[in-house]
């Protein structure tokens, strides 16, 4: 399963999961997914690492296409600007207000609208952050295990898109992720 202290990758059927400790911007991947806020507006963290990178058409086209924003648990697509992609999808993860206002709900839902649209437009690769852990406040250890129980059930139920990576920024978040997928995809 492990490779590096810093990358692990699991295969799912003829699917690769991957996790990497690194900068999501500097990913070349079909679809580099932005942990977004509803508004669409330019953010911190991944957000503002991903509009910085991508340049001012990535907010232009959000802008055009989705004045009205985007509900949590959603995603859009935009163009992706400067990054090594075909698109960006934003994805609207909730902010974390206890667990029990369907916090763990809406977070999977933001995953998997960003699958079901790699699979519309026909990409075989999607890069994504931890949403919703930064400035939303997510525990990483709940997060993770969402996510990465979300994304196997949807690689083992459509056997695509070939390759899913998350890409963590910093070791704590990566020690969560790599922890849940031990958990989930036993040696």
């Amino acid at each position: 399963m492990s490779q590096d202290p810093s990358t692990m990758m699991v295969s799912i059927g003829k699917c690769r999961l991957e996790l990497l400790q690194g900068d999501i911007t500097r990913q070349q991947a079909d679809v580099i997914v932005n942990a977004a806020n509803s508004a669409l507006a330019t953010g911190g963290g991944v957000d503002g690492a991903i509009h910085e990178a991508g340049g001012p058409a990535i907010l232009a086209d959000l802008q055009e296409k989705y004045p009205d924003g985007c509900p949590t648990g959603s995603a859009v697509v935009s163009v992706a600007g400067h990054l090594s992609a075909r698109y960006v999808f934003h994805a609207v993860g909730p902010i974390w207000r206890g667990g029990r206002h369907q916090e763990p709900a809406l977070l999977a839902s933001a995953y998997r609208s960003c699958l079901k649209q790699v699979m519309e437009l026909q990409c075989h690769s999607v890069v994504f952050p931890a949403i919703s852990t930064g400035i939303y406040g997510y525990p990483p250890d709940l997060a993770a295990n969402n996510a990465l129980k979300t994304t196997i059930d949807f690689l083992k139920w459509h056997k695509a898109p070939e390759l899913v990576r998350f890409v963590l920024y910093g070791s704590g978040a990566f020690g969560a992720w790599a922890r849940a997928l031990e958990d989930l995809v036993p040696r």
